[in-house]
Protein backbone atom coordinates (compact mmCIF):
# COMPACT_ATOMS: atom_id res chain seq x y z
CA UNK A 1 0.00 0.00 0.00
CA UNK A 2 1.61 3.20 -1.12
CA UNK A 3 2.52 5.83 1.92
CA UNK A 4 0.25 9.29 1.78
CA UNK A 5 3.31 12.05 1.30
CA UNK A 6 1.50 15.09 4.23
CA UNK A 7 2.12 18.07 2.97
CA UNK A 8 2.80 20.92 5.94
CA UNK A 9 1.59 24.01 5.40
CA UNK A 10 4.16 26.89 6.03
CA UNK A 11 4.41 28.40 9.00
CA UNK A 12 3.16 32.27 8.77
CA UNK A 13 6.41 34.69 8.24
CA UNK A 14 6.70 37.62 10.56
CA UNK A 15 9.82 39.31 8.05
CA UNK A 16 8.71 43.03 7.90
CA UNK A 17 5.24 42.58 9.37
CA UNK A 18 4.54 40.77 6.06
CA UNK A 19 0.92 39.41 5.04
CA UNK A 20 -0.31 36.40 7.05
CA UNK A 21 2.09 37.44 10.09
CA UNK A 22 0.65 38.25 13.92
CA UNK A 23 0.17 41.29 14.65
CA UNK A 24 2.96 43.37 15.50
CA UNK A 25 3.36 45.09 18.37
CA UNK A 26 2.09 48.62 18.32
CA UNK A 27 3.85 51.05 21.53
CA UNK A 28 1.83 52.15 24.37
CA UNK A 29 1.65 55.80 24.59
CA UNK A 30 3.54 55.89 27.63
CA UNK A 31 6.64 54.09 25.39
CA UNK A 32 5.96 56.41 23.05
CA UNK A 33 6.14 59.52 25.62
CA UNK A 34 6.29 60.55 28.93
CA UNK A 35 3.44 62.34 28.99
CA UNK A 36 -0.07 63.39 26.44
CA UNK A 37 -0.42 66.96 26.64
CA UNK A 38 1.40 69.96 25.77
CA UNK A 39 2.77 73.15 27.47
CA UNK A 40 1.85 76.64 26.46
CA UNK A 41 5.50 76.60 25.14
CA UNK A 42 5.24 73.95 23.10
CA UNK A 43 1.98 74.72 21.60
CA UNK A 44 3.52 77.92 20.30
CA UNK A 45 6.33 75.32 19.23
CA UNK A 46 3.82 73.69 17.34
CA UNK A 47 2.16 77.13 15.80
CA UNK A 48 5.77 78.21 14.39
CA UNK A 49 6.31 75.35 12.36
CA UNK A 50 3.07 75.27 10.52
CA UNK A 51 3.56 79.10 10.19
CA UNK A 52 7.08 77.77 9.05
CA UNK A 53 5.90 75.69 6.36
CA UNK A 54 5.38 78.73 4.16
CA UNK A 55 2.63 77.39 1.82
CA UNK A 56 -1.06 78.60 0.88
CA UNK A 57 -1.80 76.57 4.11
CA UNK A 58 0.64 77.98 6.90
CA UNK A 59 -1.94 80.29 8.24
CA UNK A 60 -5.02 78.18 8.31
CA UNK A 61 -2.74 75.28 10.30
CA UNK A 62 -1.31 77.70 12.81
CA UNK A 63 -5.00 78.75 13.27
CA UNK A 64 -6.34 75.29 13.73
CA UNK A 65 -3.67 74.29 16.43
CA UNK A 66 -4.99 77.65 17.84
CA UNK A 67 -8.48 77.44 18.34
CA UNK A 68 -7.61 73.50 19.39
CA UNK A 69 -5.79 74.38 21.83
CA UNK A 70 -7.92 77.60 23.24
CA UNK A 71 -11.21 76.05 23.20
CA UNK A 72 -10.11 72.09 24.06
CA UNK A 73 -11.58 70.84 20.83
CA UNK A 74 -11.46 67.20 19.70
CA UNK A 75 -10.26 66.31 16.47
CA UNK A 76 -13.70 65.46 15.07
CA UNK A 77 -15.11 69.04 16.62
CA UNK A 78 -12.45 70.51 14.47
CA UNK A 79 -13.47 69.26 11.30
CA UNK A 80 -16.89 70.02 11.54
CA UNK A 81 -16.25 73.67 12.98
CA UNK A 82 -18.34 75.97 10.40
CA UNK A 83 -18.44 79.74 10.06
CA UNK A 84 -22.25 79.55 11.17
CA UNK A 85 -20.56 78.76 15.04
CA UNK A 86 -17.90 81.73 14.63
CA UNK A 87 -18.92 85.55 15.52
CA UNK A 88 -16.49 88.01 14.60
CA UNK A 89 -18.42 90.76 15.94
CA UNK A 90 -18.37 93.17 19.27
CA UNK A 91 -18.69 90.23 21.40
CA UNK A 92 -16.42 87.65 19.04
CA UNK A 93 -17.41 84.22 20.26
CA UNK A 94 -17.39 80.74 19.60
CA UNK A 95 -20.44 78.34 19.94
CA UNK A 96 -18.76 75.04 21.06
CA UNK A 97 -20.96 72.12 19.55
CA UNK A 98 -19.10 68.91 21.98
CA UNK A 99 -19.65 65.11 20.99
CA UNK A 100 -19.97 62.00 23.43
CA UNK A 101 -22.51 63.42 24.41
CA UNK A 102 -20.85 66.21 26.21
CA UNK A 103 -22.62 70.06 26.83
CA UNK A 104 -22.42 72.66 24.32
CA UNK A 105 -20.90 76.05 25.31
CA UNK A 106 -20.02 79.44 24.30
CA UNK A 107 -16.49 81.03 24.49
CA UNK A 108 -15.31 84.28 24.31
CA UNK A 109 -12.49 84.53 21.01
CA UNK A 110 -9.56 86.60 21.93
CA UNK A 111 -8.13 89.07 19.83
CA UNK A 112 -5.20 87.29 18.32
CA UNK A 113 -8.10 84.77 18.01
CA UNK A 114 -10.40 87.32 16.13
CA UNK A 115 -7.51 88.25 13.79
CA UNK A 116 -6.67 84.71 13.12
CA UNK A 117 -10.56 84.25 11.94
CA UNK A 118 -10.78 86.90 9.83
CA UNK A 119 -7.55 86.32 7.51
CA UNK A 120 -8.92 82.43 7.30
CA UNK A 121 -12.65 83.76 6.38
CA UNK A 122 -10.38 86.49 3.51
CA UNK A 123 -8.09 83.25 2.56
CA UNK A 124 -11.16 80.51 1.32
CA UNK A 125 -14.14 83.03 1.23
CA UNK A 126 -16.48 79.90 -0.30
CA UNK A 127 -15.89 77.02 2.31
CA UNK A 128 -18.36 76.53 4.88
CA UNK A 129 -16.08 75.05 7.15
CA UNK A 130 -13.87 77.14 8.89
CA UNK A 131 -10.92 74.70 8.25
CA UNK A 132 -11.40 73.88 4.51
CA UNK A 133 -9.01 70.90 2.60
CA UNK A 134 -8.05 72.54 -0.72
CA UNK A 135 -10.99 71.40 -2.37
CA UNK A 136 -13.43 74.00 0.24
CA UNK A 137 -14.37 70.54 1.84
CA UNK A 138 -14.24 69.67 5.19
CA UNK A 139 -11.40 67.95 7.03
CA UNK A 140 -11.85 64.11 8.51
CA UNK A 141 -10.58 63.79 11.93
CA UNK A 142 -8.08 61.07 10.70
CA UNK A 143 -6.85 63.90 8.25
CA UNK A 144 -6.61 66.47 11.42
CA UNK A 145 -4.45 63.68 13.03
CA UNK A 146 -2.12 62.83 10.61
CA UNK A 147 -1.20 67.09 9.69
CA UNK A 148 -0.46 67.54 13.30
CA UNK A 149 1.95 64.37 13.25
CA UNK A 150 3.19 66.12 10.42
CA UNK A 151 3.38 69.68 12.19
CA UNK A 152 4.87 67.95 15.07
CA UNK A 153 7.57 66.08 13.46
CA UNK A 154 8.59 69.26 12.02
CA UNK A 155 8.62 71.34 15.51
CA UNK A 156 11.21 68.69 16.30
CA UNK A 157 9.27 68.06 20.09
CA UNK A 158 11.32 65.53 21.69
CA UNK A 159 8.26 62.61 21.35
CA UNK A 160 5.58 62.28 18.41
CA UNK A 161 2.62 64.54 19.37
CA UNK A 162 -1.22 63.97 18.27
CA UNK A 163 -4.30 66.20 18.08
CA UNK A 164 -5.60 65.27 21.24
CA UNK A 165 -2.66 66.52 23.34
CA UNK A 166 -3.95 69.72 21.84
CA UNK A 167 -7.14 69.02 23.99
CA UNK A 168 -5.35 67.81 27.30
CA UNK A 169 -2.93 71.62 26.72
CA UNK A 170 -6.33 73.28 27.03
CA UNK A 171 -7.37 71.58 30.21
CA UNK A 172 -4.23 71.39 32.30
CA UNK A 173 -2.99 75.42 31.28
CA UNK A 174 -6.64 76.25 32.26
CA UNK A 175 -6.06 74.54 35.46
CA UNK A 176 -2.72 75.63 36.01
CA UNK A 177 -4.30 79.15 35.80
CA UNK A 178 -6.11 78.03 38.88
CA UNK A 179 -9.92 77.94 37.70
CA UNK A 180 -12.14 75.94 39.53
CA UNK A 181 -13.51 72.36 38.55
CA UNK A 182 -17.23 72.92 37.59
CA UNK A 183 -16.28 75.85 35.52
CA UNK A 184 -13.25 73.72 33.99
CA UNK A 185 -15.69 71.01 33.30
CA UNK A 186 -18.12 73.50 31.48
CA UNK A 187 -15.60 74.96 29.89
CA UNK A 188 -14.67 71.26 27.72
CA UNK A 189 -17.63 70.00 28.13
CA UNK A 190 -17.18 67.15 30.29
CA UNK A 191 -20.52 65.27 30.65
CA UNK A 192 -18.74 63.29 33.72
CA UNK A 193 -17.02 65.64 36.44
CA UNK A 194 -14.21 62.88 36.77
CA UNK A 195 -12.89 63.23 33.12
CA UNK A 196 -12.13 66.88 34.57
CA UNK A 197 -10.18 65.87 37.98
CA UNK A 198 -7.67 65.29 36.13
CA UNK A 199 -6.86 67.95 35.06
CA UNK A 200 -6.73 69.99 38.52
CA UNK A 201 -4.75 67.01 39.86
CA UNK A 202 -1.27 67.63 37.88
CA UNK A 203 -1.61 71.47 38.40
CA UNK A 204 1.18 72.58 40.10
CA UNK A 205 -0.65 75.29 42.29
CA UNK A 206 -2.75 72.71 43.93
CA UNK A 207 0.07 72.38 45.95
CA UNK A 208 1.54 76.18 46.10
CA UNK A 209 1.19 77.18 49.34
CA UNK A 210 2.10 73.67 51.51
CA UNK A 211 5.57 75.38 51.98
CA UNK A 212 4.10 78.94 53.26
Amino acid sequence: MAKIAYLHAPQPSTKNGSVGSPAQHRPKNAELRSREYLTPDEVEKLMKAARDGRGRYAHRDATLILMAFRHGLRATEIADLDWSQVELGRSASLHVRRLKNGKPSVHPLRGDEVRALRELRRQFPDSAFVFATERGGPFTSHAINRLIKRIGARSRLPFPVHVHMLRHACGYALANAGHDTRALQAYLGHKNIQHTVRYIELAPTRFKDFWR
